[in-house]
């Protein structure tokens, strides 16, 4: 496909790589000539240097033949006008980055004004973190199927009752039904069969319901639930985080530095307690009873105090600890300091703009429902609804030659999960979730090693 992106921020390079890789058309589009530069000397793409708003800019991009344009620029304005552009100048479809609640409001239609999907970086992050705190003991989590299944990673500690257990008998020592679908030890993918053994520092991906999930981690001993969090820095993550929370229940102190943003905040959550003060002074933070919070979240807008506040946290015996990084060469420093929850709007943003290109590129991919990266991007796990051109129903899963390091994680049949076994079988309009150390699937047919 012929793509253009708008933009080489953090978002717009990680799309550009990934695309390029998958074999695209791909060219890029910002004001910054060095930017443009590296990447047409770094990756298979084309680059233009100018103001990706500007017909004429669009025009030399040839956006009259593109197939789509992501304009990932970190500004919202500027990235709604120049869809709207391209959508004038004849481009197939358009993609526009934008966090501001209001313009995911007015654009909520597909196709508004020529926007064909709009992504929300911060509100994606905002979930994510949502979910880790109803899942405390989860470096993270993601939903399935309208949250009807959820994709967990944890790490075994040294003294978990997990260590020694292989998959095949975990369903003996625990009555839950969860699948354990990958796994990563001493930096290294795993698709992990029945024969594999639990180790500790596994890191380990399990799928399954929310309430056997629950169920999975009372039975270790874990999973206390958060009953208060405190955030640090009133950003537009913050705004969404807030509003989720309120609704569940947990008490959320917010601490920020900036006035006006205090009032707002304050005029807008009625059940959140904002703090005028400085995050990265320890000394507000142990005012404001930092050493007694279930949860904190760092979510300024630089990393490194992100990072720094987060170490104090975890200092000061914090649960939970999560931490909004950009940079994501500074998560494994994360990782040494023993915070493993960190969050990104570069890599979800990425996902979701990656599964809309695969929607788009043939009839067939439009049968992608999810996509998610785990295991520094090595592994995707996809969700796929299962439609007429699969043509390898009611066979069961062992006698389907699948793909190697493939894994069928879960299947997804009239709104209940099935946690699969060689027997089961996939039936129309099931939705299927693969593990796979494979890029690329586009369809569930390409799971199938033919």
């Amino acid at each position: 496909m012929d793509i253009i992106i708008v933009g080489l921020g953090a978002v717009g390079s990680s799309i550009m790589e990934e695309l390029s890789n998958e074999g695209h058309n791909v060219i890029v589009v910002d004001l910054n000539s060095q930017k443009v530069e590296n990447a047409v000397n770094q990756f298979d793409v084309k680059g233009v240097i100018g103001n990706g708003a500007s017909s004429d800019v669009l025009k030399e991009a040839s956006v009259s033949s593109a197939d789509i344009l992501i304009a990932a620029t970190s500004d919202d304005e500027l990235n709604i006008l120049c869809c709207i552009i391209a959508g004038k100048l004849g481009v197939g479809k358009t993609i526009a980055r934008a966090s501001k609640p209001e313009y995911i409001e007015l654009f909520k239609n597909d196709g508004d004004l020529g926007l064909n999907l709009m992504v929300n970086p911060q509100y994606e992050a905002a979930m994510e973190i949502f979910r880790m705190l109803r899942f405390p003991s989860a470096i993270k989590v993601s939903e399935f199927s309208e949250g009807k299944v959820e994709l967990v990673e944890f790490r075994v500690p040294q003294d978990s009752p997990l260590q020694g257990i292989s998959l095949k008998n975990l369903g003996k020592n625990f009555k839950a039904k969860v699948l354990i679908c990958a796994a990563q030890r001493g930096g290294k993918p795993i698709i992990p069969t029945g024969d594999f053994v639990i180790a500790a520092e596994d890191r380990l991906f399990l799928t399954a319901t929310q309430k056997n999930i629950y169920s999975f981690f009372r039975q270790l001993g874990w999973n206390k639930p958060s009953r208060s969090v405190m955030i640090v820095g009133a950003s537009t993550t913050a705004y969404y985080l807030c509003a989720a929370i309120e609704s569940l229940g947990i008490h959320a102190k917010l601490i920020e530095h900036n006035r006006e943003k205090c009032v707002a905040f304050s005029e807008k959550f009625k059940n959140t307690e904002v703090i005028l003060g400085e995050g990265t002074d320890h000394d507000v933070l142990i005012e404001e009873g930092i050493s007694s919070t279930d949860a904190f979240v760092a979510l300024g807008n630089m990393d490194e105090q992100n990072i720094i506040m987060s170490i104090f946290a975890s200092s000061m015996g914090v649960p939970k600890v999560i931490t909004k990084i950009d940079q994501l060469s500074y998560y494994d420093m994360l990782q040494k300091s023993g915070i493993y929850s960190a969050v990104s709007t570069k890599t979800s943003t990425a996902d979701e703009i990656i599964r809309f290109v695969r929607l788009t590129e043939s009839k067939e991919s439009a049968s992608v429902k999810r996509i998610f990266h785990i295991i520094d991007d090595s592994t995707e796990i996809l969700e796929f609804e299962a439609t007429e051109s699969f043509k390898h129903f009611n066979i069961p899963i062992q006698n389907l030659h699948l793909k190697k390091q493939l894994l069928v994680a879960g299947i997804i049949r009239d709104g209940n999960l099935i946690t699969p076994s060689g027997q089961d079988v996939i039936k129309l309009h099931d939705n299927v979730i693969i593990v796979t150390l494979e890029e690329g699937l586009a369809a569930l047919g390409d799971i199938l090693d033919d």
